[in-house]
């Protein structure tokens, strides 16, 4: 029996004596122990709609989110503080990512780069062998 379900002998046979003593739910999985969030799920949505909007709309200088910013907003409007470190565990518990912003040079002439793709790439690039 043991084998089949991929666990030692010694864990069936506390498991059978559990659910002898105390029937299906005694079988649950307890709550793991430890400091609670301090967002609660209804706070997390509005963080998430406050984040969705541009942060120059929050009177930042710039159109980047950072991790300092988000505990900043956080601290005031929640009046909940987070070290920006521990915002990075908050954002990815949200399924929120890392979006580094593309880097581009200010001398770079769209134009240029598009007639390139468009004319020259094309006789470059290697072609099916026939």
């Amino acid at each position: 029996m043991a084998r089949s379900l991929g666990a030692s002998k010694s864990s069936v046979s506390r498991w059978r004596e559990v659910y002898r003593e105390k029937g299906k739910s005694g079988l649950r999985p307890k709550p793991i122990p430890g400091r609670p969030p301090r967002l609660n799920g209804t706070q997390k949505a509005r963080l998430a709609g406050w984040l969705l909007r541009n942060p120059l709309a929050y009177g930042y200088k710039t159109d980047i989110w950072t991790l300092r910013r988000v505990a900043h907003l956080i601290e005031d409007r929640l009046r909940v503080r987070y070290h920006p470190n521990h915002v990075w565990r908050l954002l990815t518990d949200m399924d929120w990512s890392c979006q580094k912003p593309e880097k581009l040079a200010r001398e770079r002439d769209e134009k240029a780069i598009a007639h390139w793709k468009r004319y020259v790439w094309p006789h470059i690039k290697k072609g099916p062998q026939v």
